[in-house]
C-alpha cells in the first residue's frame, strides 16, 4: 500500500466523527473494515484551540533547525515559530496554484493513495477554531444538493479566524460564496470561508492559525449572516466536522488519517449556480425551526412535569382513614386524588401504611 505523509502547522488533525455529522449506519453487522468505509475511527487527545494571541514577544531564540525560532512571551509563556520564507518554499504551495477559481486542482481519486496520513499540528504551528459555534448546516447530501461544507451562525462583523497556518491561494468576491477566503496549508489540506462580509487578507499573504482572515457576513447567495466552512485535500472535500469539534473548539486529534475510500468524486465540484447554498441554508432554517419549537414544548412539558413533581404531597394511610376524610383535610375531592393515584376508586379498601398522593 503506498503511504504519504504530508506536513502542516504545529499540531495534527484527525479524521473523526463529531456528534454532529449525518450518519445513517445501517441496522445490520459489519466488520470493522466495513464500518471504517463509511465513518473514520474515533480517535483521543484532542487540540483545544488558541486564545487571542495578544500577547507581547519579548526575546527571539534560534533553533538548531532552519527557519525555526522560539519566542518568548510577555506572560511567562513560549511559542515555536517557523519563518514563512522557509514554510512557503514547500511543494504544496508549487501544485496547482491558482488565485482565480475556487477549483484548482484536477487529480483523479484513482490517482490517490489509499490512505494519506497528514499531521495538521506540531511543535511549529498552531490551531485556531474557525468560530466555536453549534454547527447549522452539515455537509452532506441534502435536499438533493450537496453541501460541501458546515454553516456556522454567527453574527455579521464577527471575527473569522484562520484555522491553520498557511498561504492564502484566493482571497475575492467569488459567485455563490460571496467573500471567500481559501488558504492552502503545508500538508496539503486547503480551507474555505465563504459569505464573509469582509476580506482580511489578499492571495499570497502568508498568515498563522488564529490570524483574523475575515469577518461573518452574508454574501453571496446566502440567508442569514453565518460562516460556511470547508476542508479539502486535492480539491476533495470532506466533513470539516471528522477534523473540528465546533462546540467545544477543539481539533480531534493531531493526525489526520485520510483513506481514499472516504472521498467522493462528486466532492470535487465547487456551486456555480449562486441558488445551490441559499436552496440547502433555507430548508436547514426550516428544519431547525420545527426541531426548535418541538424541543420547546418537550421542555415546557418536562419543567411542568418537574413543577408538579416538587409540589406533590403524600400521606400514609393510618388507622381511621378514608378517602373522603383525606379530600377534606388535604382540601381536595375524592375524585382528584383518584385521578392521581392509578388504580385508585372510591370504592377501593384503603389497606393500612399504603402511600397515596393526596395533591
Amino acid at each position: 500500500m503506498t503511504r504519504l505523509r504530508y506536513f502542516f502547522c504545529g499540531a495534527a488533525l484527525l479524521l473523526t466523527l463529531s456528534a454532529g455529522a449525518q450518519v445513517v449506519l445501517p441496522r445490520t453487522k459489519m466488520t470493522l473494515r466495513e464500518a471504517e468505509k463509511l465513518v473514520p475511527r474515533l480517535m483521543s487527545q484532542p487540540v483545544p484551540s488558541l486564545g487571542d494571541m495578544s500577547t507581547e514577544v519579548l526575546d527571539t531564540l534560534e533553533t538548531q533547525t532552519p527557519g525555526v525560532s522560539i519566542l518568548l512571551m510577555a506572560d511567562n509563556t513560549w511559542h515555536f515559530w517557523r519563518d514563512p520564507a522557509v514554510a512557503v518554499k514547500g511543494e504544496a504551495f508549487k501544485e496547482a496554484w491558482n488565485t482565480e477559481y475556487a477549483s484548482s486542482y484536477n487529480v483523479p481519486l484513482a490517482a490517490l493513495p489509499d490512505r494519506i496520513n497528514i499531521w495538521v499540528c506540531d511543535r511549529n504551528n498552531q490551531y485556531r477554531c474557525p468560530n466555536r459555534t453549534r454547527v447549522y448546516s452539515p455537509f452532506g447530501t441534502r435536499h438533493h444538493r450537496r453541501h460541501q461544507g458546515v454553516d456556522l451562525p454567527l453574527p455579521k462583523g464577527t471575527p473569522v479566524y484562520a484555522a491553520f497556518s498557511g498561504k492564502v491561494r484566493l482571497s475575492k468576491y467569488y459567485r455563490g460564496y460571496g467573500n471567500l477566503v481559501i488558504i492552502r496549508h503545508e500538508n496539503g489540506l486547503e480551507t474555505y470561508y465563504a459569505h464573509l462580509s469582509e476580506r482580511k487578507v489578499e492571495s499570497g499573504q502568508w498568515v498563522e492559525a488564529g490570524t483574523v482572515v475575515g469577518l461573518g457576513g452574508s454574501t453571496g447567495r446566502s440567508s442569514g449572516s453565518h460562516l460556511h466552512f470547508e476542508t479539502r485535500f486535492k480539491g476533495y472535500a470532506f466533513d470539516p466536522q471528522w477534523l473540528i469539534d465546533f462546540e467545544t473548539g477543539t481539533l480531534r486529534h493531531r493526525l489526520f488519517v485520510l483513506k481514499k475510500s472516504h472521498l467522493d468524486e462528486n466532492s470535487r465540484y465547487v456551486p456555480e449556480s449562486e441558488e445551490e447554498e441559499v436552496a440547502i441554508y433555507l430548508a436547514d432554517t426550516r428544519e431547525k425551526a420545527v426541531a426548535d419549537s418541538l424541543a420547546a414544548v418537550r421542555k415546557a412539558a418536562e419543567e411542568k412535569a418537574a413543577r408538579e413533581a416538587a409540589a406533590a404531597r403524600y400521606h400514609t394511610i393510618r388507622s381511621g382513614d378514608t378517602l373522603s376524610s383525606l379530600a377534606r383535610r388535604y382540601g381536595t375531592s375524592i375524585s382528584a386524588i383518584c385521578k392521581l393515584n392509578p388504580g385508585l376508586t372510591p370504592k377501593t379498601t384503603l389497606r393500612l401504611g399504603r402511600k397515596i398522593r393526596v395533591k
